[in-house]
């Protein structure tokens, strides 16, 4: 079976398909899925078309996956008459470059004329994108556009408008229509009218006699019963406590410390700071006082409670029994269960009368009406959607195919990468290769893999906006990039960031980076120490000062007034120095000793190499920066795009590798402009001390005399000595044939 014939090229390591036609483009469901670079993509976090992803994610996950993408080009292949109009990538579209041939194609034909008849471009033969925004706007804006979503400005009538902001107001989370506006669909009207019902009904359940004793007046003793029903149950179930024990009865009521604690401050009007303690003084039997003797913070509500509840039912009274008590509750124990039963709804919003005259009214059929007509267009809206759908898949499908299924856009440096984010200036480089991040501390698990000098920055802009990214560093050095530096970011549609490094994975940039890696580690290390020592020495010197000072005070302030005369105190009578212990001095020495032996050792095996010192020295800075070269080598052929891509959710199907010569057009060094000048004159600049010269030749006369006179014979081989090296040749033997025969002649 013949296949398609695909056109491939290499990068990154990958074998990568090479799209640049719209037949191509088509048939990707053809292509084998374990050639594609990724299988999926997050509609987050990447720059391209944010429409065209909502058409691409069929299943609204916010994900982009290689069924959904080879779905969209199908459709596409469908739907046109020619599909290398994909390959132009335009967002104009010829009509006659649609497919009138199946229905599909039909509908979109004849929508887009309707669309530019809206305009008033009825003759025109191409629709572009930017004209079918405006006609949807336009058709959007329409009482009846489709979406089953009617908003009150949907309707004239004003009564139909103010059932339709009611309904709105009494629904959680209204949806919004096209236009932008919250209205209501079917849904949110059928919930309204039923929950209009239930609340309807459970207010003609509550004008029965039973729940009502008290006829109007129930609702306000229901009220001031609950409002005081907590505290009397306590009251009355502390006496009962107090005369089943005698000894209760001084526990129940509290006591004199907690009293002490609450009036330790000023009380106020209502005493707040006794909320918490009984109505009133408990006694075994004693019946609750209603109008003397209550808790200064409840006698408001104890007042209330006798006024709205005790009064009506037991005439007016000064104490409440516990027998009484109970009776009452029971006389109004319907309408506390009437009370319980309300429907939980939003319609506690509109009153009684408007409920009911909603009820009553046609509304609800005036307002279905409106709706039907609304979804009668359901079809021409969903025709206008695929019209926006067509033209947008036709402009960026393929760019999008070049940034999924293969990294041509990448690789070929076309242009920015839909997950390059924008570009990074810090510490006079411009970093391409920035993507973004939503969690630096799920993403630096991830990418740190990915064998990359990753900089990890917190943005934040003019506006308050913030933003994370991660700026692969690919040349260059690292010795001015720290935890805290600042920078500017600058996003793909030219907004500024500032941008400051939080973190940063440090992964080696390039083998001459990584030869000079050891010796820059090992002068910051001597730096600290020297540093640190100094610190050290300089914080003791100054604490023995602040000692001897102190010392002196305290003497001078003590120490009676000296005498004059032969009874003066002499300087013998200072304490001498310490002086050091004889182990130190041999402890010393045999240090000093060892390190010259083992100097001596290197420097007679190094000269003794005569004319192949240079191969040592080579050998020497080989040893010393071979390791991190060899690192370095290593990790930059593995450098991988992958890791990076994967911390942000998409899932990279390939080794997509960013070698050296890549690497380095990812990050720009700052260099002067083609035929700038320069003035190499600086007046700032330090002046070459000759001293450092002068130095360096004194030690090597030195040197040099020392070996020409033998002093340094004890330190070195043998082979190295002045006598061994100028000895004179020697003569040639007086015995040998020749000199027989030479002598005979």
């Amino acid at each position: 079976m013949q296949t398609f014939p695909w056109k491939f090229f290499r990068s990154g390591a990958v074998d990568q398909v090479h799209l640049t036609r719209g037949e191509e483009l088509v048939r990707l469901g053809e292509l084998d899925q374990k050639l594609w670079v990724a299988l999926a993509c997050p509609t987050h976090g990447v720059e391209c078309d944010r429409r065209t992803l909502e058409f691409l994610d069929a299943d609204q996950d916010r994900r982009i996956r290689a069924s959904e993408l080879i779905a969209a080009t199908q459709w596409m292949g469908e739907v046109l008459s020619d599909v290398e109009e994909l390959a132009r990538r335009s967002d104009v579209l010829p009509l006659s470059a649609i497919a009138t041939s199946n229905e599909e194609g039909a509908l979109l034909e004849k929508t887009a004329r309707e669309l530019l008849d809206s305009l008033g471009k009825g003759d025109a033969n191409e629709i572009s994108l930017q004209e079918a925004i405006d006609a949807i706007a336009r058709f959007d804006q329409q009482a009846a556009n489709g979406d089953g979503i009617v908003p009150p400005k949907s309707s004239s009538d004003p009564d139909l408008q103010a059932l339709i902001a009611d309904i709105v107001r009494c629904t959680p989370d209204a949806p919004v229509d096209r236009s932008n506006e919250p209205g209501v669909n079917r849904t949110c009207v059928e919930a309204f009218f039923k929950s209009l019902t239930e609340r309807l009904n459970w207010i003609e359940k509550g004008q029965s006699e039973a729940i009502l004793p008290l006829g109007d007046a129930t609702p306000g003793a229901y009220r001031a019963v609950e409002s005081v029903r907590e505290k009397i149950d306590d009251y009355f179930a502390r006496a009962r406590l107090a005369a089943y024990d005698e000894r209760a009865a001084a526990v129940v009521n509290r006591s004199q410390e907690a009293y002490l604690e609450a009036t330790r401050e000023a009380l106020s009007a209502g005493a707040d700071a006794l909320v918490d303690f009984p109505l009133a003084r408990v006694e075994p039997g004693r019946p609750l006082p209603l109008v003397e003797g209550i808790n200064p913070a409840w006698t408001d509500a104890v007042h209330a409670f006798r006024q709205l509840a005790v009064e009506p039912f037991s005439g007016d009274s000064d104490t409440l029994s516990d027998e009484a008590w109970s009776e009452l509750k029971t006389k109004l124990s319907p309408m506390r269960d009437w009370m319980a039963a309300e429907p939980a709804t939003q319609l506690t919003r509109l009153s009684e009368e408007r409920l009911r005259e909603i009820a009553e009214s046609d509304g609800r059929a005036r307002l279905e009406a409106l709706l039907d007509a609304d979804e009668a267009r359901a079809p021409q809206a969903s025709a206008i959607a695929r019209v926006e759908k067509l033209l947008r898949f036709n402009a960026n499908l393929l760019d999008l195919a070049n940034n999924f299924v293969a990294f041509q856009t990448f690789y070929r440096r076309q242009g920015p990468a839909i997950f390059q984010v924008g570009t990074l200036y810090i510490d006079r480089r411009a970093c391409d290769l920035c993507v973004h991040v939503s969690n630096a501390d799920r993403h630096i698990k991830l990418a740190g893999h990915s064998n990359a000098y990753l900089l990890y920055c917190d943005l934040k802009n003019a506006r308050g906006e913030t933003m994370s990214i991660a700026a692969a560093v690919t040349d260059g050095d690292v010795d001015n990039l720290m935890v805290g530096r600042n920078g500017v970011f600058y996003d793909r549609h030219g907004k500024d960031w500032d941008a400051t490094v939080t973190r940063i994975v440090d992964n080696p940039i390039s083998v001459r980076q990584a030869f000079w890696s050891p010796y820059k580690k090992a002068l910051r290390l001597l730096e600290d120490q020297l540093a640190r020592r100094a610190r050290a020495a300089e914080a003791k010197s100054t604490k023995k000062v602040e000692a001897s000072v102190a010392k002196v005070d305290e003497a001078t302030s003590t120490r009676p007034a000296e005498p004059t005369g032969s009874g003066a105190v002499t300087g013998t009578d200072q304490p001498s120095p310490p002086k050091m212990d004889l182990g130190t001095l041999a402890a010393i020495g045999v240090g000093v000793g060892g390190l010259t032996a083992a100097l001596s050792l290197f420097l007679g095996a190094f000269l003794g190499l005569g004319m192949w010192m240079p191969l040592g020295i080579l050998g020497l800075i080989l040893l010393i920066s071979g390791p991190s070269m060899l690192i370095a080598w290593l990790k930059l052929r593995t450098r991988n795009l992958g890791p990076l891509l994967d911390a942000n959710g998409w899932a990279i199907n390939a080794m997509a590798r960013v070698n050296v010569p890549l690497g380095r057009s990812l990050t720009g060094i700052a260099a002067l402009p083609e035929g700038a000048s320069r003035e190499l004159h600086d007046p700032f600049a330090e002046r070459k001390s000759r001293w450092p010269r002068y130095l360096l030749g004194a030690a090597a006369t030195i040197v040099i005399t020392l070996w020409w006179t033998g002093q340094l014979n004890t330190w070195l081989p043998e082979s190295t000595h002045r006598e061994a090296i100028f000895a004179p040749a020697p003569a040639p033997p007086t015995n040998t044939p020749a000199n027989t025969s030479a002598q005979a002649t």
